[in-house]
């Protein structure tokens, strides 16, 4: 008998992989229709898609360190808290989040990340810097 992964192993494994920088392994786990709604940022569908707009970020930083401080499961439904770092090259990018993860049939098919934009914002380095 083949041992199904639970939707939080499942998104554990998510930010496992995004923490690595491995984003072919990160992405594997969305549907093919996902929906990545970075809320203060808009929405976007889809595993190709959705690789291609993390794509800069990852290529970007040195390293991503995202922190799951709390997280709560039930029904297919994972709500986590998170401290999502970034280390760019002027230092670490540190932002608060909340987000939300459906999981169906082993597969993530909506990710929704709540955060504060200007706090992100406001630590990135100005263009005269």
């Amino acid at each position: 008998m083949v041992e199904v992964a639970s939707p939080e192993e499942i998104v554990d494994k998510f930010m496992q992989c995004i923490n690595e920088k491995d984003l072919d392994s990160a992405t594997a786990l969305l549907s093919d229709n996902c929906e990545y709604d970075n809320v203060p940022m808009g929405k976007v569908f889809g595993r190709a898609t959705i690789h291609e707009y993390l794509l800069p970020v990852m290529e970007r930083c040195t390293e991503i360190d995202w922190i799951t401080t709390r997280q709560a499961a039930k029904d297919g439904l994972v709500l986590n808290e998170r401290l999502d770092r970034f280390l760019w090259p002027h230092g670490w990018v540190e932002v608060p989040v909340a987000g939300i993860f459906e999981v169906t049939n082993g597969e993530i098919t909506l990710w929704r990340d709540y955060f504060d934009l200007p706090t992100y914002i406001d630590q990135l380095p100005t263009p005269s810097d």
